[in-house]
C-alpha cells in the first residue's frame, strides 16, 4: 500500500512544556511535571486515515471500529460494523489499497482523498471524503456506509455477480466434437412425491445408482430441501440410462436403467450441462478427462484464478492443454439497493471462454481402429507420413472419460484398477519389443552405411543358425525356409531372422549404435504428448555378438515407442528424411523433418518397394492385407517373443504390423502401425494383419 510512514502509538515523543520563558523541548521520560499538553502534536487526520485503510488491507476489522468517533459508535454496534465491513471487503477480495491524499486541505472541512484497490473484478478507483472529530486529543472518524463506497447507503449492499465462462472444446480435423459442452441427465428425487415411508424405495434407488442409502438420505436432509424441491443425486449419460438393468442378484430384469429408476415414485430426470466426450472409450486415452479441482491442486494454482468449484484437466489432452482450454470466470461488482436494484456498477472483469483446439485426428480412423482392437491389449498409431499429421492414437482396452466426469462408485474404481488387462494403462506412450517390424530399419541402416547391399546373398542356413561355437548353445531361429537367394527382398518377404542377424553382424555394433542414436534412440520424441524414449541397450552400448545379432531382428534389448517407429518408417516416404509428427491441426502447415538424412534416398526407396512385396507376394507374411478392396497396401509384420530364455516355452508374443497405402496422393497417404499383446496361439502377427485388413476395408466402405 502506498502510504506515509505511520507513527506508532507507543513510540517516544517529544513533550512541549509552556513556561514564562517560552517553549521548552524535553525528551520523553523526563520529570513527571512535564506531562502537560502531551497530545498537542498527536497523529494528523491523514495519518489516521492511512492507518484505517491499512487495517482494511490487513483484514483487521475489529480494530477499524476503534477509529470511529463516539457518535458513530452509538449509531452502529461493533458487531454490525465488523460484519458489514468484513463481508463486503472479503466478498470482493480487496487487496493492494492505494491511498492518495491531496495536501493543504482546509482542516474545518472533511478530508478529501482518492482510493484505488484491487478486487476480484479488477481495479476500483473512487474519490471520497470523510469528516473527523477531535476526542481527547485524537482524531476520530465520523463513519457512514459511504466510507466503504461513496454511493453505498445504509440499507444498500455490494453484489458480486459471477459471469460464467465455457471451457474450450476439442475437435477433430473435420470439426467433429471430441470433447466439449453438452448435456447429461441428472437423476434425482422430489421429496413430496415419494411414498410416506420410502425406506425400501431409497434402498432400491441407491442400488440402481450405485450409491449408498446414507448418501441419498444426506442429500434429502439438506437445509434447502422443500417438498417440491428437485434433489439431484447422480448425473448420467443417456447411454448409461439405456443400459439393461441387472438387479442386485445379477438377474436381468428386462428393463433399462431409466425404466427401473422411473418406476419409483418421486424419481425425476432433469437435463443438465456437462463436459461430454461423444466418442467414449475410443478417445479416452488421447483426451483424458476433467474433474473438480482438489485441495492440493488449488493450493498450487491459488494465484491463477482457480476456485473450489473449478474443473481442471486431469489427464490426456485435457491436462496438456489446460491453460488454453480452461474457462476464466468473470465478475461484476455493483452497489444495489434493498430491493436488489442496481445503483452503481463498481467494476467488471469479463468472462473469458477457453480456446477451442482442433486436432489432426480423424475420428473415423480413431473409432475404426478402436472397434477392431477393443477386446485386445494393444496400441495403434495412424499418421500421414508425408505431412506428420497424426490421424489416430489408440490404446485398448480403454475406459469411458464420462465415468470420471460424472463420478464413479468405489466399486467401479476398484474394478478398473483390478482389471488384469489394465484399461487405465496408456500403451501408445510406452516402449515395446518391436520384433520383425524392426527389420526394415536394419535393412535401411545397412544400405545407408554401405555395410549391406540389396542383392547380396547372405546364404541360406535352414531354420537355425549360430555364427560359431563361441555362441555355445545359442542359435538364431526363423520360421520360414524359402528357395532363392537370401537377399534383402526375400528376407523381408519371408521375415528371415537369420538374414537380419547376419546383417547386424556385418553392420557392426559401433556402427549400429551410432545409426540408432542418429534415428532418435534415447532422445525425447518431438511431440505434444510425452512419450517414452526408445532404447537399443540396457547399457551404454551393444555389448556382445549375440545381443548384436538379436538386435538385427528387433529382439535383444531393443525397445521402441510406436510413434517413434512410425516416424522412422516415414523416412521411406520422404527420401530418407524422418517426418516430425504433430497433433494440433494447422491449415496449410508446411511439413518439417525431425531427422534429415536418416537414411540415404536410395536405401529408403529400396525398402519402400520391398515392403510392397511383403503384401503382394503370396508367400509374404503380410499377404493377408492384399485382400483389401480399393487400396494397394505395403508393410512389414513383426512377432516379438517375450520370454525368459531361449528354452522358455511359456513366454508370450507381441504382434506388429506397419502397413501403408501406395499409389495415392501425398494428401491421402496413410501409415498405420499396430501392436497387439499376447498373440501367441492366435496367429502371431497374422492376427494383426487380418484386423488391419478389416479396418482398411471399413474405411474404404465409409468413403
Amino acid at each position: 500500500m502506498a502510504k506515509k510512514k505511520r507513527k506508532k502509538r507507543n513510540q517516544k515523543r517529544k513533550i512541549l512544556v509552556l513556561t514564562a520563558a517560552g517553549v521548552l523541548v524535553l525528551a520523553a521520560g523526563a520529570a513527571a511535571a512535564v506531562l502537560l499538553y502531551r497530545n498537542v502534536f498527536s497523529e494528523s487526520r491523514e495519518d489516521v486515515l492511512e492507518e484505517y485503510m491499512a487495517c482494511i488491507e490487513a483484514g483487521e476489522y475489529e480494530k477499524l471500529y476503534d477509529f470511529l468517533d463516539s457518535t458513530s459508535q452509538e449509531m452502529v454496534s461493533r458487531e454490525d460494523f465488523v460484519s458489514r465491513n468484513q463481508n463486503i471487503y472479503e466478498g470482493i477480495e480487496v487487496s493492494q489499497i492505494q491511498l492518495d491524499i491531496p495536501k493543504e486541505q482546509d482542516r474545518e472541512k472533511p478530508l478529501s482523498y482518492s482510493v484505488t484497490m484491487d478486487t476480484i473484478a479488477g481495479d476500483i478507483s473512487y474519490d471520497n471524503s470523510t469528516a473527523f472529530e477531535r476526542e481527547k486529543g485524537e482524531w476520530k472518524v465520523v463513519w457512514t456506509d459511504s466510507m466503504i463506497f461513496p454511493s453505498l447507503g445504509k440499507t444498500d449492499k455490494v453484489r458480486v455477480t459471477t459471469l460464467e465462462a465455457e471451457r474450450g472444446s476439442i475437435y477433430d480435423r473435420n470439426q467433429n466434437l471430441l470433447a466439449g459442452q453438452g448435456t447429461v441427465q441428472s437423476a434425482g428425487l422430489v421429496p413430496g412425491k415419494m411414498d410416506v415411508q420410502p425406506q425400501e424405495e431409497i434402498q432400491a434407488i441407491a442400488g440402481i445408482l450405485g450409491m449408498t442409502e446414507d448418501d441419498i438420505k444426506s442429500n434429502l436432509e439438506a437445509e434447502w430441501v422443500q417438498d417440491d424441491s428437485f434433489v439431484p443425486l447422480k448425473e448420467m449419460t443417456q447411454e448409461q440410462l439405456d443400459q439393461p438393468y441387472t438387479d442386485p442378484q445379477g438377474n436381468e430384469t428386462g428393463e433399462t436403467v431409466q425404466e427401473a429408476l422411473l418406476s419409483y415414485p418421486g424419481v425425476m430426470l432433469s437435463e443438465t450441462e456437462s463436459r461430454v466426450y461423444p466418442y467414449g472409450e475410443s478417445t479416452a486415452h488421447l483426451l483424458g478427462y476433467v474433474q473438480q479441482i482438489n485441495a492440493e491442486e488449488l493450493e498450487e494454482r491459488a494465484d491463477q484464478g482457480y476456485n473450489e468449484q473449478s474443473m481442471i484437466g486431469k489427464s490426456g489432452l485435457e491436462s496438456l492443454y489446460e491453460e488454453r482450454l480452461r474457462a476464466r470466470e468473470g465478475y461484476k461488482l455493483a452497489v444495489v439497493d434493498a430491493e436488489g436494484n442496481e445503483k452503481e456498477a463498481l467494476a467488471m472483469e469479463p468472462a473469458r471462454d477457453g480456446e477451442d483446439i482442433t486436432l489432426t485426428i480423424d475420428i473415423n480412423w480413431q473409432t475404426k481402429v478402436y472397434e477392431a482392437y477393443q477386446e485386445d491389449e494393444s496400441c495403434s498409431v495412424v499418421m500421414n507420413p508425408k505431412t506428420g499429421e497424426i490421424l489416430a492414437l489408440v490404446s485398448t482396452p480403454s475406459y469411458d472419460s464420462m465415468d470420471f466426469v460424472l463420478g464413479m462408485s468405489q466399486e467401479q474404481w476398484d474394478s478398473l484398477n483390478a482389471d488384469e488387462a489394465q484399461p487405465l494403462y496408456n500403451r501408445f506412450r510406452q516402449t515395446w519389443v518391436p520384433g520383425s517390424s524392426f527389420k526394415s530399419v536394419i535393412g535401411a541402416i545397412g544400405l545407408s552405411t554401405g555395410t549391406l547391399t540389396a542383392e547380396e546373398d547372405l546364404g541360406t542356413s535352414g531354420l537355425s543358425w549360430q555364427k560359431d561355437d563361441s555362441w555355445g548353445d545359442y542359435y538364431v531361429t526363423t520360421l520360414h525356409e524359402y528357395s532363392g537367394a537370401a537377399d534383402l527382398r526375400n528376407a523381408l518377404v519371408y521375415s528371415d531372422n537369420i538374414y537380419f542377424a547376419k546383417a547386424a553382424l556385418q553392420i557392426g555394433a559401433e556402427t549400429l549404435a551410432g545409426q540408432l542414436d542418429k534415428l532418435g534412440f534415447g532422445q525425447e520424441i518431438p511431440f505434444e504428448i510425452s512419450m517414452s524414449s526408445s532404447q537399443y541397450s540396457n547399457t551404454e552400448g551393444i555389448d556382445t555378438e549375440i545381443q548384436l545379432a538379436d538386435s538385427g531382428y528387433g529382439q535383444g534389448q531393443i525397445l521402441v515407442n510406436p510413434l517413434h517407429l512410425a516416424c522412422i518408417y516415414s523416412a521411406f516416404f520422404n527420401e530418407g528424411n524422418m517426418i516430425a509428427p504433430y497433433l494440433e491441426y494447422e491449415e496449410g502447415k508446411t511439413p518439417s523433418y525431425w531427422i534429415e538424412g536418416a537414411f540415404t534416398p536410395e536405401a529408403a526407396q529400396t525398402i519402400y518397394e520391398d515392403l510392397r512385396e511383403v503384401v503382394s507376394d503370396p508367400q509374404g507374411t503380410g499377404h493377408g492385407a492384399a485382400s483389401v478392396s480399393g487400396a494397394a497396401l505395403a508393410g512389414k509384420t513383426g512377432t516379438a517373443e517375450i520370454k525368459e530364455s531361449q528354452e522358455d516355452t511359456e513366454g508370450t508374443e507381441l504382434g506388429w504390423f506397419a502397413v501403408y497405402n501406395t499409389e495415392v496422393s501425398d494428401e491421402d497417404t496413410v501409415l498405420m502401425l499396430n501392436m497387439v499383446e499376447d498373440v501367441k496361439g492366435r496367429g502371431g502377427s497374422g492376427y494383426v494383419v487380418d484386423k488391419d485388413a478389416e479396418v482398411w476395408n471399413q474405411m474404404a466402405a465409409a468413403e
